[in-house]
């Protein structure tokens, strides 16, 4: 085989297994086996030993990890990470209607969403390519574990599709009870002690050295939030939608993960079915009054910078409440 054929095969290789990547760890309808994707891989790690030229930083065997990171970068956010306002009950929730009333005169909608008991991450795409994940930090600065994130396969390191040149995305990485329990019962094996919850382990994971190890444990994430110089979307379920057709992993309207309402009593049927519902997602709701399990509430119009909380690096545009549904009745 020669350079040209190796590079022609190399790119097919890599866009075929995205592609089933894809379909296997975010739209949950995969098309191969776990053999037949295997040995897809597994013809591409041996290319590009054979031509490293050709290997690229986005290739999908950096999923696979192996990079050494020996100390974490700090990285200040272009737009701080900070925590979003709680409520915890009905009344509290009206009277948040009522005051964003006062100062708009629009119709008002609200978005709705699951809060995911995670890891906060903000992930930069330039030119459709990922180029930088960073933790939350204390909000103003935090980490880059861009190695360690390029593992998690429902993360894509390359975007389908029309996208803006330069922007982030923002979301939560997990770890599936399913990994977390494969990976205690495994230690409690080896005689060694058995992690806490989910959301302790993920977040010790995101900041392991090797990323092989990374990639090993399985994490999972949900991404949501789009944040760029200029936002080219009406409201937020209209950028999550757009986001999911990118190829990101983000919640969708067909299993109630995001839905869209013009009351409160749209947002209270939604707190409630999952209330009801809880018990059957992928991920663990860590404590014991469910102290840990929250929904978003956002209002979906633009609003001005006058009238909105700093949040956002001067880019306000939805205001956001968290409410505790273990108050809420």
């Amino acid at each position: 085989m020669n350079k040209d054929q190796a590079l022609d095969r190399i790119n097919f290789l890599s866009e075929e297994i995205e592609k089933h990547n894809h379909l296997y760890y975010v739209v949950n309808q995969p098309e191969i086996s776990d053999y037949d994707f295997d040995m897809l891989l597994k013809e591409l790690e041996l290319l590009e030993a054979q031509f490293p030229e050709f290997a690229s930083e986005h290739s999908p065997t950096k999923r696979v990890g192996g990079d050494i990171t020996r100390k974490f970068e700090t990285v200040v956010h272009h737009f701080p990470m900070l925590s979003l306002s709680n409520t915890y009950s009905e009344e509290e929730i009206q009277d948040w209607e009522n005051r964003i009333k006062k100062s708009i005169d629009d119709k008002v909608e609200y978005v709705c969403e699951l809060k995911y008991d995670g890891v906060a991450i903000g992930i930069r795409y330039q030119n459709g390519l990922l180029t930088r994940a960073v933790t939350r930090g204390d909000g103003t600065k935090g980490e880059d574990v861009t190695n360690n994130v390029k593992t998690i396969r429902s993360v894509p390191l390359k975007l389908k599709g029309d996208y803006p040149e330069d922007f982030e995305i923002r979301g939560e990485i997990f770890m599936p009870l399913t990994k977390f329990l494969k990976l205690n019962a495994e230690r409690e094996e080896n005689g060694e002690q058995l992690f806490a919850n989910p959301r302790n382990t993920a977040a010790g994971t995101l900041k392991m050295h090797d990323s092989k190890i990374v990639a090993e444990r399985g994490l999972d994430s949900y991404l949501y939030g789009f944040y760029a110089e200029t936002n080219p979307f009406k409201g937020h379920f209209e950028a999550v939608e757009t986001a999911f057709h990118w190829g990101f992993k983000a919640p969708t309207p067909k299993n109630r993960l995001i839905e869209k309402t013009d009351s409160i009593a749209g947002i209270m049927d939604f707190i409630h079915n999952w209330d009801k519902q809880r018990k059957d997602l992928p991920f663990e709701i860590d404590g014991v009054v469910e102290l840990d399990f929250y929904f978003f509430v956002r209002l979906e119009i633009p609003i001005p910078m006058s009238q909105c909380r700093l949040g956002t690096g001067g880019l306000c545009t939805y205001k956001a409440l968290t409410i505790d549904s273990s108050s809420v009745t």
